[in-house]
Parts: C-alpha cells; structure tokens; sequence
C-alpha cells in the first residue's frame, strides 16, 4: 500500500504509463478480491447498498437541477442539460447491475420514462415528480439507512463547517470563500434559500459523504457518519433566518395537527421544504422546516420507540413469510433493524 501512495503522489511522469495503469488495475482486483474474500456475503451487501445510494444521488441531483437545464420545452444551458442528461442515463444502467428482486422491472420501466421525459425536455415539475418518484422506489427495493443513528449536534456541524467547508463556501454559506474565487465551477452557495428548498437532509448527507463529479467539493467519508449528519443539519439551516425559525417554533408549539407531517427523524431527513409545501402553505413549510432543522430533538417525544417499530416490522415479516413473499419478508425484517432497532 505504501508503494501505491508513493506513485500515486510522485509528480515525475512515469516512463511506461501502459505498465502503470496494468499495475494498479492488478493491485485495485487483488484488493477488491480480498476484501470480498475476507467479508464474505457482506461485501456483496454494501456494494448493493453503495450502488443504491449512488442511485439514489444521482436522481435526486435531476430532480434539484433539472429546472436550471430546461424551461418551456427549451434548453437554457447546454453543459447542464447533457448532464441531465447523462444522470438519468447511469441511474438507468446502475439499475440494470443491481441484484434481481421483484420490483427490479418495475423500476427499470420508471427509469425508461424518465430518461425518455428529459429526452422530451418535459416540463421541470413533471421529471422532478418522476426522479423522487423513483428515487423513493429504489431505497423501497434496496433499503439503505436516511437518518442518523443517534440526534445530530448542531454545534459539532457548526465547527466542522469552519474548519472543512468555510475555505470555499465561506462562513456564512454564500459562495464567497477565500478559495471560491479560483474554483470552476464556483462553490455552491449554500445559503441561497431558492436552491436549497428543493434538497433534503439526506441529499445533503450524500454530497458531504462522496462528493460532487467534476468539481472541488470531494467527499468526506474520512468523517464519521455522526459528524456528517452534524454537518448536514448545520448546512440545511443556513438558508433560513433566526426570524423563519421563530416562525416555525410558534407554528410547532400552537398547531398541533402540523406534528402530523414530521413525525420522525427519518421523516425529517428525507423532507425537502418543497415537498412540505405540497401538504401545507409556503411560509408555514418554511418555517416549520427551519424549526424542526435547528431543533431536531423535538421530534424525539413525537415518534414512536424504536423497539415497537421492530417489533411491528418483525411481525409484518413473519406473516410475508407465512404467505410465502420470501422477498417481502426480507424487506421487512431489514426495515425492523434499520428503522427499529439500529437507532435504539
């Protein structure tokens, strides 16, 4: 390993690069053999689970993106537009190498209509509904975690904010970083209220997790999952303002009927303002999701306990079994562990 990180930094061109890259194809299969050798089954598991979150990404980044690429049946930018392009293209052909399970066609299908829906240059609202559409199908079908294992700190993410991303987004969010200046494509402006409405917590989570292709935000799995939810949560807040969430903690505390659209922290996590929108007015959805991304530990008193949640899970999962749905019994027991048991 050593001799691959000495090459790897040496900037003196080799003098056979065919030789080099024969090299570290070699070393990457012998490593990935091992690995797989030493895991045995769990190998295959969390690169099932790796490609669906991949998935997941990439559908969640044209449901964000695509209203900037295409409006009223026209192109507005061309780079962006073959993005799309291309995201819906690799979500559909990473969906054909996931393992076969019953849904699999299905979503195969979900995915032609929405390759075929930007090919149209389809309206941004109706591709949008089709990505998180199938993007929800997929984490149905390959079940990976959303939320945090435990109630994220908010002034951790604060820290790591300074100390990881404020060189580039700036301390307050903006873009206007000492390095933005230098960087092409600019740093995202975290802050920009518009942009941020239609991006979860979870979408947050994965960009902070593996990073943004073809720019200089890289990935961040150096950090532990904990710290990256903090993060995440810190960053969801800064598009609102200590007044939104005063809002919010006003709405939360006098309208109880409103604990009805978030009533977990995996709810949370997966809810974009945009999509709290469609249940109740804009300025409520705002403040409530300011609110609630600041002060998550409310939700804490208004979700059930974690054991129950196995427990049901378990039950479902014994009588798919009883009924001969070996698949959805499967689905479930994991969803008992995920939802239930892992954040107890």
């Amino acid at each position: 390993m050593q001799l691959r990180i000495t090459i790897i930094n040496n900037n003196t061109p080799m003098k056979f690069p065919m030789i080099r890259q024969a090299y570290f194809r070699w070393l990457m299969t012998l490593l990935l053999t091992i690995s797989a050798l030493i895991s045995g089954s769990s190998y295959a598991v969390d690169t099932t689970e790796l490609k669906a979150k991949q998935i997941w990404q990439l559908l969640d980044y044209v449901a964000v993106d695509y209203g900037g690429a295409v409006a009223n049946g026209t192109v507005l930018k061309a780079s962006e537009y073959a993005e799309m392009e291309e995201f819906v293209a690799a979500a559909e052909r990473q969906l054909g190498e996931m393992p076969d399970q019953d849904d699999r066609g299905i979503l195969l299908q979900q995915a032609i209509a929405l390759r075929a829906a930007v090919a149209a240059k389809t309206d941004p609202v109706s591709v949008a509904k089709l990505a998180r559409a199938l993007s929800n199908a997929v984490q149905k079908t390959y079940p990976f975690p959303v939320a945090p294992t435990a109630m994220p700190v908010l002034t951790k993410g604060g820290q790591l904010f300074q100390a990881q991303c404020s060189a580039c987004h700036g301390l307050q969010g903006r873009g206007d970083g000492q390095l933005a200046a230098s960087l092409n494509p600019k740093p995202t402006a975290l802050a920009d209220h518009e942009r941020a409405r239609e991006r979860s917590l979870f979408a947050l989570h994965q960009i902070i997790s593996s990073g943004v292709q073809g720019t200089a935000m890289r990935g961040f799995g150096n950090l532990s999952d904990e710290d990256r939810w903090a993060l995440a949560f810190f960053v969801g807040t800064l598009p609102y303002s200590q007044r939104d969430k005063d809002e919010g903690a006003k709405l939360w505390q006098t309208n109880k009927p409103v604990h009805a659209t978030i009533t977990s922290l995996e709810t949370l996590t997966q809810t974009s303002e945009h999509i709290l929108a469609d249940k109740l007015d804009e300025p409520s959805a705002k403040a409530l999701i300011a609110f609630l991304r600041s002060n998550p530990s409310v939700l804490s008193a208004n979700s059930s306990k974690g054991t129950a949640i196995a427990k049901a899970k378990l039950n479902e999962s014994v009588a798919a079994l009883l009924a001969g749905d070996r698949a959805g019994a499967t689905k479930l027991a994991l969803s008992a562990y995920l939802d239930g048991f892992e954040p107890v």
